[in-house]
């Protein structure tokens, strides 16, 4: 007992002498460790696979990725399945968000660290507090996944999926959809669906609920609760910034991806908004083939891959925030004004050294994976961009060359993956980020032309 105290006491005084962003990246890493030591367990396979691909399954599965290297359905079975959903459950709501929940339930208070790494981890506006933030996280996230569920089954179940079946696949790929996860236990993915309006839908309203954050889920459930309270100005900018988007992604696809408009019907209608909304949630399910995409439509692709959707929801990607802001710092130089703003709004400095900060490191990372890759694989080099944008995005799409990575390949998109669903910044922060002690006092102040 007294060694179990000594342990728990010695975790405690590690926990709290490091920043909000170091706990939050020991914290992810501990559940990419323990899943892969679980996946790795003889008892939870149907055939043996490398200690590499369990690994990058794990770290896959925590960032809520979607990309694989071996057949999640082939290689492990129902309780190795199982693993596999708890870990992009988890990852999907985010680190310590449900053990907070429990706290908060039945203390009805939390501590100030949890607060710390809770705002550390979900960047949120002043009009939202942490508690009100974290009931409507899990009662979103519960009721989303239910009702998914539910429809899922009753979709799989017309298809003529037997009972059994069909109950297990609603629940993995509804979870799946709402943690924008891509994790699906069909080899094809839902190619075989992209005809069936009722899947699409399904997958569509998930994707969208979640990938749209939990700040504007909480804003308007305040809106319904309080009369007084107004949407956030990051609400605003996310759902329009999220139909324009989305709404030019469609009609690129709709026009001019030649294997969309091959199809007839309906189907070709929901290919268009399948892909761009796949693309924009980062949920990573695909009907159509992007291998067999021509070059313009894999740059729409990355494109949107690499913005992504709301802060602090389940989709990743640089932020629909983000690229406002550098939108509007870019509009406010060129007209010479001093203040940056937009939709008539002043920006603060703070959220604008944020915003440029995230996108610069963003678009090194995607670089240098680039980079990297080039050394390593074979492959086009619109088809490494792709999958260096995906593996980063958290998308999990792919033209189809996951599955023939090298070692090096594998371990360069799992880090990628790792620090997309951290974040760019809170991984640089974890790991450059001095602490007050250790700052210089002495700085020179120089200048430099630009």
């Amino acid at each position: 007992m007294d060694f179990l105290k000594r342990i728990f006491n010695r975790y405690r005084r590690f926990k709290l002498s490091k920043t909000p962003q170091q706990n939050l990246f020991y914290g992810f890493l501990t559940y990419v460790v323990a899943g892969t030591l679980l996946l790795s367990l003889p008892w939870l396979q149907k055939e043996s696979a490398p200690f590499i691909d369990h690994l990058f399954i794990a770290t896959s599965a925590v960032s809520t990725t979607g990309l694989v290297t071996v057949s999640v359905f082939d290689t492990y079975n129902l309780f190795g399945q199982f693993v596999v959903m708890i870990l992009f459950q988890l990852g999907g709501i985010g680190y310590l968000t449900f053990t907070t929940f429990m706290l908060l339930s039945t203390t009805r208070k939390i501590t100030h660290w949890h607060q710390r790494l809770l705002k550390t981890e979900f960047t949120l506006p002043i009009t939202i507090k942490i508690n009100d933030f974290l009931k409507s996280v899990i009662l979103f996230t519960t009721i989303m996944e239910l009702v998914g569920a539910i429809l899922f089954f009753i979709a799989f179940k017309i298809e003529g999926m037997e009972t059994g079946t069909a109950l297990w696949n609603a629940i993995f790929h509804s979870i799946s959809a709402f943690c924008t996860a891509g994790f699906s236990l069909f080899n094809t993915g839902f190619t075989a669906y992209i005809d069936n309006g009722l899947v699409n839908f399904i997958i569509a309203f998930l994707a969208i609920a979640g990938s749209l954050g939990f700040i504007v889920v909480t804003d308007f459930t305040l809106l319904l609760r309080k009369k007084e309270h107004k949407l956030s100005f990051t609400t605003k900018i996310i759902i329009y910034g999220f139909i324009v988007l989305l709404g030019l992604g469609y009609l690129f696809f709709y026009f001019y991806e030649p294997s969309i408009q091959i199809l007839e019907g309906s189907s070709k209608g929901y290919a268009a908004f399948f892909q761009a909304m796949t693309a924009m949630t980062t949920v990573g399910f695909n009907t159509v083939n992007f291998g067999a995409f021509n070059l313009s439509m894999l740059v729409v692709t990355v494109f949107l891959m690499y913005i992504g959707a709301s802060p602090s929801g389940t989709a990743g990607g640089m932020k629909i925030t983000t690229l406002t802001a550098v939108l509007a710092i870019i509009k406010s130089r060129l007209r010479g004004s001093d203040k940056i703003t937009f939709l008539g709004r002043v920006i603060p400095f703070e959220r604008l050294y944020i915003a440029t900060s995230s996108f610069i490191f963003y678009t090194i990372l995607v670089f240098l994976g680039t980079f990297i890759l080039t050394f390593s694989e074979s492959f086009a080099l619109e088809d490494i961009i792709f999958e260096v944008a995906s593996a980063l995005g958290t998308v999990g799409l792919s033209t189809g060359v996951t599955v023939d990575l090298t070692n090096i390949g594998k371990v360069t998109i799992i880090v990628l993956m790792f620090i997309g669903r951290l974040g760019v910044l809170t991984f640089g922060l974890a790991i450059w980020m001095k602490s007050k002690n250790n700052e210089e006092k002495h700085i020179l102040e120089g200048d430099i032309a630009v």
